[in-house]
């Protein structure tokens, strides 16, 4: 589902994803409440969102879509992946989208092919992060974040905080392995335990936790 108050945009974005053979746009949404509406009717894998929109902005919008049922009974339903597509000077506030269940973001000057390969990395249950957007954020991270809690992560192994610390600074599960000696399937694993001991829903939050903690650092570069 693509999300944006323009129609040109909306239109923009659709043409691309639907020229391609395995995917397939369901439906457009002009703001974050009719986003709401439509995902919950026709289930979307992925929904590219703008976040600044008239009415309900796309930050609302993303926490409603990731948000866990609040009552036991209440059925979890498909929770979509949400790719936000921003530009960053403007907003200041990406990191909260982050916090509320944004799996990822591109700029909205982004290549065609970046954001197909953008929407079928989240889909796939990875985090997109622009590389442009990555440095930022780690460094607003970098600027507030507050004191270690070491008690969040004495339920990791060792080898489980060492994979956390590669997540964190961007490295692919191929990457990782290539860093231990180990293979992908041992990676997934140890990414899967310690998603799962941290409560966490995927690789981005496991950054967000990385960088609070001050388990991870950024690595200034002057690099564009």
């Amino acid at each position: 589902m693509v999300v944006d108050d323009q129609a040109v945009v909306r239109a923009g974005f659709a043409a691309i994803v639907d020229a391609e053979p395995d995917l397939h746009v369901v439906a457009e949404a002009q703001d974050g409440a009719q986003a709401v509406r439509l995902a919950r009717e026709l289930s979307p894998d992925v929904v590219l969102m703008d976040i600044r929109m008239p009415g309900m902005d796309g930050l609302t919008a993303t926490r409603l879509l990731t948000a866990e049922p609040t009552e036991p009974t209440e059925p979890a339903g498909v929770v979509p992946r949400v790719l936000v597509l921003t530009t960053f000077d403007q907003d200041a506030y990406v990191h909260d989208a982050l916090r509320a269940g944004a799996s990822g973001f591109l700029l909205k000057d982004a290549l065609p092919e970046e954001l197909l390969a953008g929407i079928r990395v989240v889909a796939s249950g990875e985090a997109m992060l622009a590389p442009t957007v990555t440095r930022r954020l780690i460094d607003a991270f970098a600027d507030t974040a507050p004191a270690p809690d070491p008690e969040l992560l004495t339920s990791l192994t060792p080898r489980e905080r060492e994979v956390l610390t590669l997540v964190a600074a961007g490295h692919t599960n191929a990457e990782i392995a290539g860093a231990l000696g180990v293979t992908t399937g041992t990676v997934k694993s140890h990414v899967n335990a310690l998603l799962g001991k941290l409560g966490l829903r995927d690789r981005v939050q496991a950054t967000i936790l990385a960088y609070d903690l001050g388990l991870a650092r950024p690595r200034r570069t002057h690099r564009e």
